[in-house]
């Protein structure tokens, strides 16, 4: 209105460095928060995960500095700003960077979930302990007792699936052929199950022989990818768990192979390559 002062409304941009990087085709933007002070918000996550107007990614991954006797910490959200409590390709990844900048052939990395243990193996591959396998119901979570190895799901297109946490919780379906299934369609519906209080990642598994099996990914929070380190880490147990392999096995995802290893002590090992992607800068 004339006679009136207006109050200047002023935008102030963050400008952060980041890395775009991926394990088999699982994209991640890494943020290092040792070098700065932004923390961005549920609503800038979630700009920054839209591949059209953002920059795109499978998960962010944020190191801070270790908050015990580890060599960082580190955090994980989905595209929709969601915490994840674990992603072994995203851990690999970070675990790359760590190792490089300070020239280590080992590292511990701190998260929700507990202590990571990462090494670079001979032939310059990746490998990280998952922690140990939980396969207890309450665990998992899932909304009652139930024999896990054999999940019964009411009102789903799939009703038997082996569920386990590899620091978040998975719903293993077995099948003649993991490519025929219409995951986008189904992937979804079985993620926000009744029986998963907190959702679970949809993974489907085709058993090729005791030491080789084909999976295909819903990640909870972000849809599919080409590939999920914790569910491969899922769907080895699921598939020794119900004697249909070994204890180690190639798991084939859409974007490569990862060697997963359910060692004597109950931990669970995975071990496969990364990539740097580009470096850039973008302003939130």
């Amino acid at each position: 209105c004339i006679g009136r002062k207006q109050k200047k409304q002023y935008i102030i941009l963050m400008t952060i460095p980041f890395i775009k990087m991926h394990g088999l085709g699982n994209d991640f933007v890494i943020i290092d928060h040792r070098l700065s002070t932004n923390v961005l918000d549920s609503s800038q996550i979630t700009h920054l995960g839209n591949r059209r107007r953002g920059i795109g990614f499978d998960q962010l991954l944020t190191i801070f500095p270790a908050r015990g006797d580890g060599d960082v910490f580190l955090k994980i959200n989905n595209p929709d700003g969601s915490e994840a409590e674990a992603c072994g390709n995203g851990t690999r990844c970070v675990a790359d960077l760590v190792m490089r900048e300070g020239n280590l052939s080992k590292i511990t990395i701190e998260t929700v979930a507990g202590k990571l243990y990462c090494h670079r193996t001979r032939d310059n591959n990746v490998s990280v302990n998952m922690g140990i396998v939980k396969t207890n119901w309450d665990e998992i979570p899932l909304i009652k007792s139930a024999d896990t190895s054999r999940v019964q799901l009411e009102d789903a297109p799939f009703t038997e699936c082996c569920c386990v946490n590899i620091g978040n919780p998975h719903a293993v379906f077995f099948c003649d052929d993991a490519d025929a299934v219409d995951l986008r369609a189904i992937g979804p519906i079985l993620e926000k199950n009744k029986m998963f209080p907190k959702g679970a990642n949809i993974e489907f598994a085709t058993v090729k022989s005791n030491n080789q099996i084909r999976m295909r990914v819903w990640e909870r929070g972000a849809g599919i990818t080409e590939a999920c380190g914790s569910g491969a880490c899922a769907v080895l147990v699921a598939s020794a768990r119900n004697g249909l392999t070994g204890r180690r096995a190639e798991v084939i995802l859409d974007g490569g192979s990862l060697d997963i290893e359910w060692v004597d002590d109950g931990s669970i090992l995975m071990t496969g390559p990364t990539t740097v992607s580009f470096r850039g800068e973008i302003s939130v």
